[in-house]
């Protein structure tokens, strides 16, 4: 099962069964209403009634797909997980981490499938990253390998957008250039696990203006999904709706110094998940700050 949100005109958000190139709208089925993750814990018990909705239909085309998943509690992603992107990063210098490496991106980032990536007023070193993401399904703490994927709900295509500068410069932590606003493209919908047979054998592939820049598969990982939720759920209680990038492989900008620009289009598509596409535009400029004891900005 495909479940997207998405706006039909100027309708408020929806969520809606993907059926080949339509939409069926399944808000209406009792129990869903417009919050993907708020009904991913009781998704098996409402999954007949959504199957078997015959809401208003839509064509793909004619909707504005929003993020699957808006407002997660926890959105991590793992460093250097594949082993060819390990092995051209340890060739401009950086080394290969000996354990799991985990960083935040900040919730704030998240933007929809098709939505704008802005180039940052403060930064040239704008870069890609195709991933893999997997969206947990119930609240779990130590979690075997084995029983791993008993809680993950299914998976979106993923865009880690980077500002190289500030990851690997301008902070001593990953977080700052993982988190600009809008850098988190994700989608198109969430594809529910019992779709994909193995997710450890996906074709994963990155274009920037139709030129291939990564193409890969996902058993490349270093550390598998599995082990990365095993790992994970040893320090945290992992909630309904969070959102686990399981790395990119090899292909990225910096090496080459192949950064984004305003006009870029980049595409990712992962093999069943479908895609996602955004163009990079420039950065809004920023709003006045006003005094203390100005009115506060229209927002």
């Amino acid at each position: 099962m495909r479940l997207a949100r998405f706006r039909a005109g100027d309708g408020g958000i929806r969520i809606g069964r993907v059926d080949g190139d339509t939409l069926v709208d399944v808000s209406d089925v009792p129990g869903v209403g417009t919050s993907l993750k708020a009904i991913l814990p009781r998704l098996a018990e409402l999954r007949p009634a959504i199957e078997g909705a015959t809401g208003a239909t839509h064509a793909l085309v004619d909707v504005h797909l929003e993020a699957p998943i808006d407002d997660p509690q926890k959105y991590l992603g793992i460093g250097m997980n594949y082993k060819e992107h390990a092995e051209e990063a340890a060739a401009a210098g950086i080394p290969t981490p000996t354990s799991q490496l985990w960083f935040n991106k900040q919730v704030s980032c998240i933007v929809g499938p098709h939505d704008d990536i802005h180039k940052p007023i403060v930064s040239d070193a704008l870069d890609y990253e195709i991933e893999l993401a997997v969206v947990i399904g119930r609240a779990c703490r130590h979690v075997s390998v084995e029983d791993a994927r008993s809680v993950i709900a299914g998976y979106l295509v993923a865009n880690d957008v980077s500002v190289r500068d500030w990851l690997q410069k301008r902070s001593p932590t990953f977080t700052l250039g993982k988190s600009f606003d809008t850098h988190g493209p994700i989608g198109p919908w969430l594809t529910t696990d019992d779709e994909i047979a193995d997710p450890l054998d996906l074709r994963m592939r990155l274009t920037v203006n139709g030129e291939v820049r990564q193409d890969f598969q996902t058993n490349d990982m270093i550390y598998d999904i599995y082990e990365q939720i095993a790992y994970l759920s040893q320090v945290m209680t992992l909630q309904p709706g969070d959102i686990l990038a399981t790395g990119t492989p090899a292909g990225i900008g910096a090496p080459t110094g192949r950064f984004l620009k305003v006009g870029d289009v980049v595409r990712a598509e992962i093999e069943g998940l479908g895609a996602i596409e955004n163009t990079v535009v420039a950065e809004p400029a920023p709003t006045q700050l006003r005094g203390r004891d100005s009115e506060p900005a229209a927002r």
